[in-house]
């Protein structure tokens, strides 16, 4: 597809969204330092906001430059040619009261482009996940549990991947 020149080689994981401070990218900074060692192992952020020159020093400040990637803004129509390179999709919030009741958006879009969902939030839309049995889901702000997830995601067998990508459709169309 158009941007597949864009992307690294190897296994992606893509937080599509705003980079805000509601969806707690210090956890997922502190995650992709635990997978690191993990050559193959890529998070690629498409999206802008407030908190990326915090990222940006981040990435720089703790050698995640070959690891995590940020692509910037594009266009929502062009958001399904990105996410099927992807192998999981990423969706997190920090610990609030008001996010545990609700479910971003983005958990219905990764849901209907079939994609695996690795989620970091509490409350319903990491339930919905665990229902649709469509991902693998940690509470939020655990950045050592979101780490282990993408492991666990890395090594599974690919079948298991595709199953999570059928599942999360057939949910979305139910």
């Amino acid at each position: 597809h158009k941007y597949s020149h864009l992307l690294p080689k190897g296994f992606i994981v893509m937080f599509a969204g705003n980079i805000g401070e509601a969806q707690d990218f210090p956890s997922i900074i502190d995650a992709a330092v635990l997978t690191k060692h993990y050559d193959d192992i890529h998070w690629v952020i498409l999206g802008k906001g407030s908190k990326e020159t915090w990222v940006k020093n981040q990435i720089k400040s703790r050698g995640l430059n070959s690891t995590f990637h940020l692509l910037g803004k594009f266009p929502l129509n062009d958001m399904p040619d990105f996410y099927i390179s992807a192998d999981a999709m990423l969706v997190s919030l920090k610990k609030q009261e008001i996010s545990a009741l609700t479910v971003p958006a983005k958990v219905q879009s990764y849901l209907a482009c079939g994609m695996p969902i690795l989620s970091m939030l509490d409350g319903e839309g990491s339930r919905i996940v665990q229902k649709a049995r469509a991902g693998l889901t940690c509470p939020a702000e655990r950045a050592d549990l979101l780490a282990n997830n993408v492991i666990r995601l890395y090594n599974m067998p690919k079948i298991h991947i595709e199953t999570m990508a059928a599942n999360s459709l057939k949910y979305y169309k139910k």
